[in-house]
């Protein structure tokens, strides 16, 4: 349920600009993350930082794109994202000295202090990627061509996340007594 709540507001996003325009897949895309964090804090009872920061993002990107009727703002608002995501990692691994997935994550998994390093480590190349590619995208591209962009694009968030998962699965501890 919760990762079909995910990929709603993309969906949403997409199914509007093939019916409609950039525009109005805009303002569905803004209603739609909208509501889906109203549904996650409704669950959760909180928001983490990151959806806070893109509820953030795409409802500013979203608003200049409508008010100012230019569809750069919207494709460029997962690059900010992405740039955001690992500049934040990256200050509080290197000049901080603190690990932000073991804060966010430590209390779900636990893991050798040297593989939360490599993990924060990879999110912060993982989010250079994203942002260097969507910028791509949007620059050298064109709108239709972005937008199939971020529908299919989704395949790099999926193919990071079982490749994390496959690195980390030999330090989860299992449950299960051993015979």
């Amino acid at each position: 349920m919760k990762m079909l709540l995910d990929f709603l507001p993309v969906l949403l996003f997409f199914g509007a600009y093939k019916i409609y325009d950039i525009y109005a897949a805009t303002a569905v895309l803004m209603a739609a993350t909208t509501v889906q964090m109203g549904l996650v804090y409704a669950m959760d009872r909180r928001l983490q930082m990151v959806q806070k920061i893109t509820l953030a993002l795409v409802l500013v990107f979203g608003s200049l794109t409508l008010f100012l009727h230019d569809d750069r703002f919207i494709k460029w608002k997962p690059t900010v994202l992405y740039a955001a995501m690992a500049i934040g990692l990256a200050v509080a691994l290197w000049l901080l000295k603190k690990n932000f997935l073991k804060l966010l994550l430590g209390s779900q998994l636990e893991l050798p202090d040297p593989v939360w390093q490599i993990l924060n480590r990879a999110w912060v190349m993982y989010c250079v990627f994203m942002a260097a590619l969507n910028a791509y995208v949007a620059t050298y591209y064109s709108t239709e061509d972005w937008v199939t962009f971020k529908l299919w694009g989704y395949a790099f968030p999926l193919v990071f996340i079982i490749g994390q998962g496959v690195y980390i699965a030999r330090y989860i501890k299992s449950e299960e007594p051993s015979p």
